[in-house]
């Protein structure tokens, strides 16, 4: 069962990139195979003769198309299922007789639906023989790790997906494993909310928030590989074995946009998608400067200002010439200072003026939208913003990347408060939907407190019309 052109583990060794670990493995297995008795009396081979080996400090990835026994291997390096032939390792030790740490995050959340939430989260610790008083504040503390605080009495069929992952998380953390595995723990999940737990799971394992010496993460997703792993391991099947075995030398966070991400990417996807020929080495990977957004994640307030009075500026300002005193301009227009101030503000950070020693100056871009129609007005305003304000450019991207083209408020209120007061963040928000609005870079459902594509907005109006 073989695949033609491409050798078996056990014929050759995995790629330089990495070499035998300098470090002990926590789990090692060494020429394992796996197969499945028939009633003929033939067997089905699902894992060839392979060597792997799971270290500290390494998040590692298991890609492969389905049927190529992912799952399968997990299973085996848990102890969950034993090997045909070969051996695991746990520390060295036959890993039938050690005393195992491990968890496993399940794809299907795997929650008890007749628990609350602290109950599901003190299961793994009541199996263990953990007292009462112990496994109580064990909990609470991992559930405040996980972001679930004040959710310890909810049953699962109160929380969302992302919630129950959360507390799947949060149950598989609080034994405190040496390795955590996880078997496509965010395909179950929409795109924003798989996105926003890959974040807090890097987040806890980069400032060691997360009691784990190691990750073993099952996923089909070459993106969440490259995204969050520091080793990638890619698996053939007709047996299961392992076609390239790589590390990831990008520093975090990794930017999905750079040349050299997107060239991992594609490496993986033809290793997939080509499994008649034998995979060249990973390419090589140079540091690459961060994005100025993926280097901070800094949010540059927006100044409360609205569109029209951006505009109303730089006409006044193309009137005396392009060039003028702010508070020369404070006083023709009878505005207080700290009036005027936001909306020079505003068209500085769209990039429609500048300021130097007192006196605003209109740029180019500037020119053009106070000369231009209002339809040209709202294009050059909607490049803008999209070019200099990282919110407006999420809440866009987030948007388009949902299926129903619908993001809650309350996602991106959690983003900023991190860097706003409470009352700021609100104040963002609503300048952010103004701004959104008269670009056309979305809408705002405001009984539901939603974002929304106008697209989609449209589509649903037309639905219930005709559903009428």
């Amino acid at each position: 069962m073989q695949e033609a052109g491409i050798p078996s583990v056990g014929q050759t060794t995995a790629p330089a990139s990495v070499p035998a670990p300098a470090v002990e493995a926590i789990i090692r297995a060494e020429k394992i195979e796996k197969y499945y008795a028939q009633p003929s009396q033939n067997r089905i081979q699902v894992i060839s003769a392979t060597d792997l080996s799971i270290i500290p400090g390494e998040i590692v990835a298991l890609l492969g198309p389905s049927g190529s026994g992912k799952s399968t291997m997990l299973r085996i390096l848990t102890g969950l299922s034993m090997p045909t032939a070969g051996q695991v390792y746990w520390h060295e030790k036959p890993i039938a007789g050690a005393e195992i740490n491990v968890s496993i995050v399940f794809q299907s959340f795997a929650l008890f639906p007749w628990l609350t939430v602290l109950e599901n989260v003190e299961a793994p610790l009541q199996a263990r023989g953990v007292s009462a008083d112990v496994r109580r504040d064990r909990s609470m503390k991992m559930l405040d790790t996980v972001g679930l605080d004040g959710f310890e009495a909810a049953y699962p069929k109160e929380l969302s997906g992302g919630m129950k992952q959360r507390v799947g998380f949060a149950r598989a953390l609080v034994v405190e494993p040496e390795v955590l595995f996880m078997d496509e723990p965010f395909s179950a999940l929409d795109v924003l909310t798989a996105e926003n737990l890959r974040s807090e799971l890097l987040e806890l394992w980069a400032n060691k928030t997360m009691p784990t010496k190691a990750v073993f993460l099952v996923t089909h997703n070459i993106e969440e590989a490259v995204l969050l792993a520091d080793r990638i391991i890619v698996f053939g099947k007709n047996p299961g074995h392992i076609r390239t075995d790589f590390k990831v030398l990008l520093t975090q966070p990794r930017d999905r946009a750079s040349a050299t991400f997107i060239e991992l990417v594609d490496y993986i996807y033809k290793v997939l998608t080509k499994p008649d020929v034998t995979p060249a080495e990973a390419p090589d990977q140079q540091a690459e400067p961060k994005p100025r957004d993926q280097r901070q994640m800094h949010y540059e307030a927006l100044p409360h200002a609205r569109p029209g009075g951006i505009a109303g500026l730089l006409e006044l300002l193309i009137d005396k010439g392009g060039r003028d005193d702010i508070y020369r301009l404070a006083d023709d227009l009878s505005f207080e200072i700290d009036d005027l101030l936001p909306i020079v503000d505003a068209a500085q950070l769209l990039g429609f003026l500048t300021v130097e020693e007192g006196d605003a100056a209109i740029t180019p871009s500037g020119t053009e939208f106070a000369n231009s129609e209002i339809l040209r007005q709202k294009e050059l305003f909607r490049d803008a913003a999209v070019a200099h304000v990282l919110l407006l450019r999420q809440i866009r991207r987030a948007l388009e990347a949902k299926k129903d083209h619908t993001v809650p408020e309350d996602f991106f209120l959690d983003m900023l408060d991190e860097q706003f007061s409470e009352e700021e963040c609100q104040h963002q928000i609503e300048t952010a939907v103004t701004w959104g609005r008269y670009a056309e870079l979305f809408d705002y459902d405001a009984g539901h407190r939603r974002f929304v594509l106008p697209d989609a907005q449209d589509e649903e109006i037309a639905a219930s019309e005709d559903a009428e």
